[in-house]
């Protein structure tokens, strides 16, 4: 009688915790369908393509967002060309060649702890380091090299990850076949962790896209065409991000601020979308 009673409890309790867990995960659905469907509906209207492809005037009282635009891709460039070496370099150094286990644990776990440090922080410690003790001053390269150290954590965690799925038996065919280390790592292990390093750079695109507080001390915002690449990136420049926050906090122009969000909301879905359709491909590709 007793267990008939104790697995009648099992049995409700089991199925208010699935019933739990949907209305969780309707409820988050909902949440996610209701932001993305409230920012486009608020947004899209407020597109235009001189609002694209012109610059704000405050003699002509016009708003455009080409020079944030700019400022963002050069952004996005100057990240990526740097903290894509260091981070895959860092993982391989990790995976393949450190011996001290003590070591790989430290700088692991200074990893992770750099991973957790709030974005603002980094925007204190860029601004007093890359801007004023380098003589950076407040411009894009100053704000991508502090973008560098914020997703130095991920590229590296992302590719350590994939590095570790490469079967030990590729790296022992290839030594068996005469070749060397590195031979080995850049011709079998490499091309075996590619996603890991896409997926890694994907994640650090939409952190870079999203990245507010570190910029507006490092980067600055203003919304100004240079005339080469030089230039743009040794002076000051606001992205989207930023740009979206002047517009709505210190001028009040809710309406570009919307459309803004649009764009970066689009953009969002199509790294996501990206992300999803690069682990599908070569998940199908290792299964061949």
């Amino acid at each position: 009688m007793d267990d008939t009673k104790f697995s009648r409890r099992r049995r409700a309790w089991g199925a208010m915790m699935r019933t739990l867990m949907m209305v969780c995960a309707a409820l988050t659905c909902v949440l996610a369908v209701f932001l993305i469907a409230y920012v486009l509906v608020k947004g899209v209207p407020n597109l235009s393509w001189q609002l694209l492809r012109t610059k704000p005037s405050y003699l002509d009282g016009t708003i455009g967002i080409l020079p944030d635009i700019i400022s963002t891709v050069c952004m996005v460039l100057a990240t990526l060309l740097v903290v894509l070496p260091l981070g895959v370099c860092a993982a391989v150094y990790l995976t393949e060649y450190a011996a001290n286990k003590k070591l790989v644990a430290v700088i692991e776990y200074a990893a992770e702890t750099l991973s957790g440090i709030p974005s603002i922080i980094y925007g204190l410690v860029g601004q007093m380091f890359f801007c004023q003790f380098l003589g950076m001053k407040k411009s894009l390269i100053a704000g991508a090299m502090t973008l560098v150290i914020m997703n130095l954590p991920t590229i590296m965690r992302t590719t350590q990850e994939s590095l570790k799925t490469v079967p030990q038996s590729y790296r022992e065919g290839a030594f068996g076949l005469g070749a060397g280390k590195w031979r080995t790592i850049r011709t079998v292990v490499l091309p075996g962790c590619v996603d890991g390093v896409i997926t890694g750079c994907i994640l650090a695109v939409g952190r870079i896209l999203g990245e507010t507080a570190a910029l507006l001390y490092t980067a600055g915002f203003a919304h100004t065409l240079y005339g080469g690449l030089r230039e743009t990136l040794e002076s000051s420049g606001a992205t989207l991000s930023v740009a979206l926050y002047v517009y709505a906090k210190e001028q009040g122009e809710f309406e570009v601020a919307f459309a803004i969000a649009a764009i970066l909301m689009v953009l969002a879905l199509l790294i996501n979308l990206a992300a999803t359709l690069t682990g599908r491909y070569f998940k199908k590709r290792r299964s061949l």
